[in-house]
């Protein structure tokens, strides 16, 4: 049953200088960095699926359940699954569970079936299956925290959303999707349709800004992720990271996500790592 990756993969072309945070540094420990780029790969691989604007929602999700099931050790001769082999190889290696990459599948045949989020609490519980398993893995994989996952959950979540509002006019008009929550929208008086506007409205902006509010918050929690960290280079990433997030947060009040991407420049991106991960290292 052997056939090319691309047969069940949908690659989109993003890689890592794709993201706004930094995916596998040279901060994390050189040993475990393959492993990092094991996940990537897999996350970026089943993440790609969810996201094709061509594919079927029902082809999204026998997509996606053969990752699962190669993940679980069936297909392991099948080379359309290699990414979910190497990382049950990785898993195994790690002993970390099966549970994070699960986890990140169910978001993504969400992702394929449901383009609307009732509400914050609806949304962050997507984030929980699409973001947190993120940081689950990592921490995992660097020894964990002494107070267990809720700050790393909350800087992934956090992180989930930006990218949300980045692209929330391309989301919108090439997926039908919309992650801004429906009660707030119908609140302040503006529509999904408006996602489609070269500029935001005023009840938009609002909306905008009621999401950053919750991000702000999810941020001053996930403030105290560096100290409790077991792994000091992990410590200095996830500062670096929440350093970014801050950065980006505020330049999403000031700019339009509508009028186009709004990101970080490159000599704000390595400002922004240069000092959290000096900040946490002077805090250490």
């Amino acid at each position: 049953m052997s056939a090319q990756p691309s047969a069940v993969e949908a690659p989109s072309g993003k890689d890592a200088a794709y993201e706004n945070f930094p995916v596998g540094s040279f901060l994390l420990p050189r040993e475990l960095r393959p492993h990092v780029a094991v996940f990537y790969a897999f996350a970026r691989a089943i993440d790609d699926i969810a996201d094709s604007p061509t594919l079927e929602p029902d082809d999204k999700i026998l997509r996606l359940d053969g990752f699962a099931r190669a993940l679980n050790g069936e297909l392991q001769d099948d080379a359309r699954f290699a990414k979910a082999q190497a990382m049950r190889r990785s898993l195994s290696q790690t002993g970390i569970p099966l549970r994070h990459c699960l986890d990140l599948i169910s978001a993504f045949k969400q992702d394929a079936v449901k383009g609307r989020y009732a509400d914050w609490a609806d949304l962050i519980d997507y984030c929980n299956r699409s973001a947190a398993p993120v940081g689950r893995f990592l921490l995992d994989l660097h020894g964990g925290h002494r107070s267990g996952y809720a700050a790393s959950d909350a800087l992934c979540n956090a992180l989930q959303v930006l990218n949300h509002l980045q692209d929330c006019a391309q989301d919108y008009r090439d997926l039908d999707r919309v992650y801004l929550p429906g009660d707030w929208l119908s609140a302040e008086g503006a529509t999904v349709g408006d996602l489609d506007r070269p500029a935001l409205t005023t009840g938009l902006r609002r909306v905008v800004d009621r999401c950053l509010d919750g991000t702000d918050a999810l941020l001053d929690e996930a403030q105290a992720l560096p100290g409790g960290l077991r792994s000091r280079r992990l410590a200095m990433e996830s500062g670096a990271i929440l350093a970014i997030a801050r950065a980006l947060s505020g330049r999403l009040r000031r700019q339009d996500p509508l009028a186009g991407r709004v990101a970080l420049g490159k000599a704000a991106f390595l400002w922004c790592c240069a000092r959290g991960a000096a900040f946490t290292r002077a805090g250490a």
